[in-house]
């Protein structure tokens, strides 16, 4: 199983972290699997990073085998979405854009890849470029958006991973994330919804 994310898919996020990049084509990064954190399990403050921030974005599961997928194809790839949290130390992030080098560190390390419970697209009626999703942290919303305003849409991405990567049944996607990014504190309460539907629940530590 891998993680592939795409950074820098909202208009509104990119201006608050000022990149100016005109991009035509996604931009990807990935994770490794101990990045993943799921079923609720806490997220601990690695002692690396001073300014840990949440990224809430919508994970999309593939479902199936695929190299160089046609975009009109790409529906057949998955079936189930949640909500996640990349996590990301902003320090190590910027300190590392600074002195010109890769930032992956920043992003990729331990359990920074949170995710929540899947559901299924068919089952809740969804449509993939029309997602409502959304942030609470102790009960206060910080942050929200929707997968129509993303610059490169789900089948879109899939269509451009695949080109390079083969993608393989349980690899999940990233899609990225909207305006609103924000540092955790200790003992933070976590909660990201579809809709009004509660998928993912965890607390810092």
């Amino acid at each position: 199983m891998k993680i592939v994310c795409v950074g820098m898919n909202y208009a509104a996020h990119n201006k608050e972290m000022q990149n100016t990049l005109l991009l035509s084509e996604p931009t990807i990064f990935m994770k490794s699997d101990a990045s993943l954190l799921k079923d609720g399990k806490p997220f601990y403050i690695p002692d690396f990073s001073s300014d840990m921030q949440y990224e809430t974005e919508i994970v999309v599961k593939i479902n199936r085998l695929g190299k160089s997928i046609n975009r009109k194809f790409a529906s057949r790839y998955y079936d189930e979405i949640t909500v996640g949290i990349d996590m990301t130390a902003r320090d190590l992030q910027q300190k590392l854009k600074k002195d010109g080098l890769p930032w992956e560190i920043s992003k990729s390390f331990d359990n920074s890849a949170v995710i929540g419970k899947f559901v299924s697209l068919k089952e809740e009626g969804w449509s993939i470029n029309e997602i409502p999703f959304r942030l609470d942290i102790d009960g206060k919303t910080v942050q929200q958006g929707n997968t129509a305003n993303m610059i490169f849409k789900v089948d879109e991405i899939i269509e451009y991973i695949s080109k390079f990567i083969t993608l393989k049944m349980g690899d999940l996607i990233f899609t990225g994330t909207p305006s609103g990014v924000g540092k955790v504190e200790m003992n933070n309460q976590l909660q990201g919804y579809i809709n009004d539907k509660k998928l993912l629940d965890f607390r810092i530590k």
